[in-house]
């Protein structure tokens, strides 16, 4: 075995030899492989289908469909059969919210490129003639999926990756991993390798993986069963008859997947209360890769598909598997930088396994040799979990497995281990009929239900019961004055003599120069795209020199901390502290803000001493030192309040009382994104994304390429010698009882020409708005054109950006 390498993969199933595959085709062939025992070992596993759009992000849904793509290519590259049958997927619905389910995922697989149809019961007996059909009220057939078997697809990638020149090495477990002299040093049974980058793919060996350079990941595997059968006599005369292999059948509502097997049945559920395990990590004893089965805890699924397909009671059970699949908190893997360590990679919690491994490796290669992923990976990036002790994963992924095939609505919030992290007034708010949804672990107002309401989201597709409580939460803070609690905001102070030098090297705007002014800016990606969003505020100087402020998205707190203090100069030069947990933040934000700021402020808050865009530590009631922030998320008069959290209770009950005279009121997550939308505001995660420039984002006036360098500087230059190729628009829809949420395509003239990023109802302009991206020979505004919501064509029309107070007179009063 080698002793030095540029790489080296640590796991041997499909998800690290994918890995390993794509680094190799990428050139990067002095890389290697390690596997503790072989390739193929504990591949007891089978695809039920390669597209599970059922909790599909846009992440997922690329990963899922270049995997599929590349699967298709393997076998004539490397002589390998992978054994990949293209019989179909067919997912059926007994209910309107599931078909509803089933026309969202269309929108989202229309701007992936995944072909997929909408069909009646009878087109779903003729396709698949053993059905019972009763109750049955539509399906979601993709005619291009199928199954492929994990085994022949791990040796093929082997394969290919050796042809490319990479090196596997199989029965030696790795024992340690060290850092030494900015390498990574891997310990294993047969001796020490030296290598830069280090790629954890070990499946169930993941937290025992992490653990050994002091990483905690919250992936813990959920045991899953499957049964075989044994032949089924009437599939057997169907299939004799001449007909082809029936497509996969999933019945979301009983939480099963079905589907042929050498004249018999593998029958999947995903049931209720299926525990985790190995918790501890993986027991040496453990070798079969097996747990016993529990016919018992399947005899719901197995009544149910009796009931679907009656000929399945005929077939004898052969086996039931039983073993662990790792997830994670939210179902999705985690591909992408580790926290806190240099050129360490993870690629863990696969639950679909080689679904999404051909995409896993194809983009985590993209990461590691150039620099950046080349599509949006924020839905699968190891950062994004607030929470990650072993206690919160084990409830937080069995609840993900139990969810699979649930009906997965976009407003969806799931209630195990919460609350995790909340504000110190979160019973107030509750008492005042908060609604809540975490982001990032922590707790947030979504809206608040008015006396006699039950504070409780009932969901739907389409408009649902908070629809008019947000809508009065709107007019409250367009009209008069509104108080928000958005503690969950991510903050940050930077000092010292090199404090700008950094900052302006690392963002592409401007740094503000006087004390007191606030500026937006990006940190840009090589391509030019954003990479994070950070308001930079300046404050007084410090005792080491300039000192700065800076607030980002509260989703975005690990993946923007790891990024500052991997980036920030080695010197001394600057001092960077995280301070998220010290400060609370409340939005004070309408047209009578002021009224109510002046009550309390030991200071002058008149435009004249206080403009929009600037920062002043100001008393504020009992709290000595408010940091105000003239800025909003919402697009009206108002202040951000940043305060010490220890006086958060006093202060939230001082605001309340100052603002009853001009009948203040709570507003909540859901009508905040309302008005931004109102606004054109783009969102960090969703509209601005790794797949589009800041340019195409239409960010041009917080853009200074006369300045020094900064990254993305010189993509930007060529996009724009090239030619811009997307633009951010904004979108009015007639809509009916159901607005779009993202990734609905734009068509013209029967042709896809873009996508929708967000989407909702504007509640003071009256207007369904829906931000995305449109190729630029389209962008034309007052151009008409055409939004799937639901299964059907809506009309629609490019506008101007801002429909609501378009000149900021709001902003500046």
């Amino acid at each position: 075995m080698r002793t030095t390498a540029r790489v080296v993969v640590i796991g041997g199933g499909v998800v690290g030899v994918s890995t390993l595959y794509h680094l190799a085709k990428k050139g990067w062939t002095d890389c290697v492989l390690l596997e503790r025992t072989e390739l193929t070992a504990g591949s007891t596993w089978h695809a039920a289908g390669l597209l599970p759009l059922f909790n599909m992000s846009y992440s997922v849904g690329q990963l899922h469909q270049y995997s599929v793509e590349l699967y298709k290519k393997l076998e004539a590259e490397t002589g390998q059969d992978v054994s990949f049958h293209v019989c179909g997927n067919l997912r059926l619905a007994t209910n309107r919210d599931r078909m509803d389910e089933y026309r969202n995922y269309q929108c989202t697989a229309e701007t992936i490129g995944v072909e997929c149809h909408l069909i009646g019961v009878d087109e779903v007996k003729k396709l698949w003639p053993l059905v019972n059909p009763d109750g049955l009220v539509g399906a979601l057939f993709h005619p291009t999926d199928g199954h492929i078997a994990p085994v022949d697809v791990t040796m093929a990638l082997a394969k290919g990756a050796r042809m490319a020149g990479a090196e596997i090495v199989q029965r030696v477990a790795v024992t340690g991993i060290e850092r030494d002299n900015n390498e990574w040093v891997v310990k294993t049974t047969a001796g020490e390798i030296r290598c830069e980058h280090v790629v954890s793919a070990t499946g169930n060996y993941a937290r025992t993986t992490a653990k050994m350079v002091g990483l905690e990941i919250p992936v813990i595997p959920v045991e899953h069963q499957y049964i075989v059968t044994d032949v089924d006599p009437e599939l057997k005369a169907y299939r004799e008859a001449g007909n082809k292999e029936l497509p996969i059948l999933r019945e979301s509502d009983a939480q099963y997947y079905f589907r042929e097997e050498r004249l018999g049945w593998i029958l999947g559920p995903y049931e209720k209360h299926a525990p985790a395990c190995f918790v501890d990590g993986v027991p040496a004893s453990f070798e079969k890769d097996l747990f016993p089965g529990d016919l018992e805890r399947l005899m719901p699924h197995v009544e149910a598909c009796m009931n679907r397909v009656p000929s399945f009671e005929n077939a004898g059970i052969k086996d039931i598997v039983n073993g662990p699949i790792a997830y994670t908190p939210d179902g999705n893997p985690m591909v992408g930088p580790a926290f806190g360590l240099p050129n360490f990679w993870v690629s863990e919690g696969h639950s679909f396994g080689v679904t999404a491994a051909g995409g896993a490796g194809w983009q985590l290669a993209n990461w590691i040799v150039d620099g950046e992923p080349t599509v949006d990976m924020i839905g699968v990036d190891p950062r994004r979990f607030g929470v990650v002790s072993k206690h919160f994963a084990k409830l937080k992924n069995e609840e993900a497995y139990e969810h699979v095939f649930f009906t997965h609505y976009p407003m969806e919030e799931r209630p195990a281990c919460r609350p995790a992290k909340a504000p110190p007034v979160y019973e107030k708010l509750k008492a005042a009929g908060a609604v809540f949804g975490q982001r990032f672990g922590w707790e947030r107002p979504n809206w608040f239900a008015p006396a006699g309401v039950e504070a409780k989201d009932v969901y739907s597709f389409r408009r649902s019961n908070w629809f008019g409580h947000v809508a009065n939460e709107v007019r409250t803070m367009r009209e008069r004055v509104g108080l928000m609690e958005l503690s969950s905001f991510a903050k940050y102070t930077v000092e010292g003599p090199g404090a700008r030098a950094w900052l302006d090297h690392m963002v592409a705007n401007a740094i503000p120069k006087s004390i007191g002014r606030i500026n937006l800016c990006h940190a840009l990606n090589p391509s030019g795209a954003v990479r994070s969003e950070f308001t930079i505020a300046r404050l007084p100087d410090g005792l080491y020199g300039e000192r700065f402020y800076l607030v980002g998205p509260g989703a975005a707190h690990d993946y923007d901390w790891d990024f500052l203090t991997k980036t920030m100069p080695r010197d001394g030069s600057v001092i960077v502290q995280d301070v998220t947990t010290q400060y609370g933040v409340f939005v004070l934000a309408g047209p009578d803000a002021r009224k109510v700021l002046e009550k309390l402020a030991d200071a002058d808050v008149s435009n004249a001493a206080f403009p929009w865009l600037t920062v002043q530590d100001i008393p504020v009631g009992f709290c000595p030192g408010v940091r105000a922030l003239r800025v909003n998320f919402v697009g009206s008069l108002g202040w951000e309040l940043h305060h010490p959290i220890e006086y958060q209770q006093n202060l939230f009950d001082a605001l309340m009382a100052a603002g009853r005279e001009f009948e203040i009121g709570h507003v909540g997550i859901r009508a905040m994104d309302s008005m931004r939308l109102e606004k054109s505001y783009r969102l960090w995660g969703t509209d601005l994304n790794a797949e589009n420039s800041v340019l195409e984002a239409g960010l041009d006036r917080f853009v200074r390429l006369q300045k020094g360098p900064f990254a993305g500087k010189d993509a930007l230059t060529r996009q724009i010698e090239a030619g811009i190729p997307n633009r951010f628009c904004t979108i009015e829809i007639e809509a009916d009882d159901a607005d779009p949420f993202g990734n609905e395509p734009v068509f013209m003239d029967g042709e896809v020409v873009g996508r929708g990023t967000a989407g909702g109802f504007g509640h003071h302009v009256q207007k369904s708005l829906m931000l995305g991206y449109v190729k630029s020979e389209f962008a034309e505004i007052g151009r008409d054109c055409e939004v799937r919501i639901l299964g059907e064509l809506r009309p629609a029309r490019i506008i101007g950006e801002s429909p609501y107070d378009p000149e900021n007179a709001a902003l500046r009063a």
